[in-house]
């Protein structure tokens, strides 16, 4: 009997482990091709100008002469040290952006899961509508906007539009609808709890892993954001990076007899992702504690 039932249980490993194989090898295909990229990044980031184009190591190996630092160094001197200002505008609009979009995105879907008034479903429609329109779409409404009020080429231009988010107060929404028992809400107010001290200390603890998302979400696109600030800004001081570095490598591009600055544009490029590895490595653990959160019981 324990025979039978130990090549029964071996079988079902074999079958189990049958059906992961395939999966596995997936993974592994899909890592290799995001991690290609990055790979080709780094590699490109420790090269100079002669060994883009001519070096012995390839396009995806390193060269015999190690440059990083001397891209690096080149970096804080080219242009006055431009490159600096530039990722410390984008660190500016990213966190300012991305913290004013997470505070609305909260606030709205709030309101829409947990309180009834009237246009409630018409205005969230709206939302909803507005995810099917492209960001690009809106650059130019938005720019004759901003110069109506005379905020073109100003930080505001960028930072104002940066702090809608329909998808993250759509996401909101549906976290609260779905993560936030009514019951306990009226269980609160019962107790004597006001409107505001119900949000602050109720909901939003167990909002935080909806709100590490949005919040990631949003200093990602404040960010990458390159077609808004390339229309409404002119003055190179007030560019991000994204912005900053396509100046580079357009200049680049202008032929033979132009500066070449490959070199700074992909160590420029290498720098500037890391301060999104450095956010996602911060708020992995809320994700992580927000997805264990249920499976223990009190």
């Amino acid at each position: 009997m324990s025979e039978n039932v130990a090549k029964t249980t071996n079988s079902g490993k074999r079958i189990h482990n049958g059906h992961r194989a395939p999966a596995i090898i997936l993974l592994l295909v899909c890592m290799v091709y995001f991690l290609f990229p990055i790979w080709w990044l780094i590699v490109a980031s420790t090269k100079s100008n002669a060994g883009l184009f001519s070096g012995s190591g390839g396009s995806m190996w390193f060269d015999k002469h190690f440059a990083l630092w001397d891209n690096i160094r080149q970096l804080s001197t080219y242009e006055g040290g431009i490159y600096w200002q530039w990722l410390g505008n984008s660190f500016l609009y990213a966190v300012v952006g991305g913290l004013g979009a997470t505070i609305v995105s909260v606030m709205a879907g709030y309101g829409f899961a947990k309180f009834r008034f009237v246009g409630r479903k018409m205005y969230f429609n709206i939302v909803l509508g507005s995810l099917m329109i492209p960001n690009t779409a809106l650059v130019i409404p938005t720019f004759i906007l901003m110069s109506q009020f005379g905020m073109t080429d100003t930080i505001w231009a960028v930072l104002l539009p940066s702090l809608l988010s329909p998808f993250g107060t759509y996401l909101m929404r549906v976290y609260c609808a779905g993560s936030l028992p009514d019951e306990m809400l009226e269980a609160a107010r019962v107790d004597g709890a006001g409107e505001l001290r119900t949000f602050f200390q109720v909901s939003l603890p167990i909002m935080t892993p909806a709100i590490a998302t949005v919040f990631m979400l949003s200093v990602v696109g404040c960010w990458n954001n390159f077609f808004l600030p390339s229309v409404v800004l002119s003055n190179t001081k007030l560019f991000p990076i994204t912005v900053g570095l396509t100046q580079w490598q357009v200049k680049s591009n202008m032929g033979s007899g132009a500066e070449q600055v490959w070199n700074l544009v992909t160590s420029g490029s290498l720098i500037s992702v890391i301060p999104l590895v450095i956010v996602f490595l911060l708020l992995q653990r809320y994700w992580v504690g927000g997805i264990t959160a249920g499976s223990v019981k009190g």
